[in-house]
């Protein structure tokens, strides 16, 4: 996933580049500039995680379907780098990407500080820790700073064990999870909880630090339709 992000990062930073010097563009007004950016940009992240998507990505796949675009897209891409940032500052066990219109928030029994604050599970457990609440209450108070938004919540193991027992674990972990969001006053409307076992891993199973990674809940955290709206009207006005 690293590998992904990079990619589009430098792919769009060409762009910006070439736009910026682009005299036909200098000359185009500022929703016109907005339009054109959105839906050239739009392409190339498509282009660059669909072929990770197709693989079985779908916190990805989430984010893509709820691309808007253009100046809009910009509005609320605005929006969530507040909140991205806002989950990075107060939740360092959590690695949070952002991408398109969207966040990816990961968390794995590898924090990448070497903490232990994140939303992670006793071995063959689906228990929320006290640790993990230390956690999922922080995000939850910032998912209700930011209530127009729709949460994605997923569930994957490592390849240990049979397929069968690791899709029913994630099941139970993502399920976990999911209630308990939602016995902190988040609605069920905004969630959607899904759950794959081993078959997306992040890394290759081949080591013992890499299917601590693979063990994880991951976010996908996209606009709804009353940010849509909102950013429309706005965009209108630029």
């Amino acid at each position: 996933m690293k590998k992904i992000f990079g990619n589009t990062g430098l792919i769009l930073a060409v762009i910006i580049l070439i736009a910026g010097g682009c005299e036909t563009v200098k000359k185009t007004n500022k929703a016109q500039r907005g339009a054109a950016g959105g839906a050239v940009i739009g392409g190339v992240l498509g282009g660059v995680i669909g072929n990770n998507v197709g693989k079985g990505n779908t916190v990805l796949g989430a984010i893509i379907g709820s691309v808007v675009g253009g100046v809009t897209g910009g509005i609320i891409g605005n929006k969530m780098d507040k909140q991205a940032e806002k989950i990075k500052n107060e939740i360092p066990g959590a690695e949070v990407e952002r991408v398109g219109e969207g966040i990816v928030v990961t968390f794995n029994e590898k924090n990448p500080d070497g903490s232990k604050m994140g939303v992670y599970f006793d071995f063959d457990k689906s228990d929320i820790t006290s640790n993990s609440k230390l956690a999922l209450n922080k995000l939850i108070q910032i998912f209700k700073e930011y209530p127009e938004t729709n949460l994605l919540v997923e569930g994957h193991t490592d390849d240990k064990g049979a397929d069968s027992y690791n899709l029913s674990l994630s099941e139970r972990r993502a399920m976990a999870v999911g209630n308990y969001l939602k016995a902190n006053n988040i609605s069920s409307s905004r969630l959607t909880i899904n759950w794959y076992g081993e078959a997306q891993p992040k890394t290759e199973n081949t080591s013992d630090a890499n299917r601590a990674e693979n063990r994880r809940v991951e976010f996908a955290i996209t606009a709804n339709e009353k940010m849509k709206e909102e950013a429309r009207k706005e965009a209108e006005g630029k």
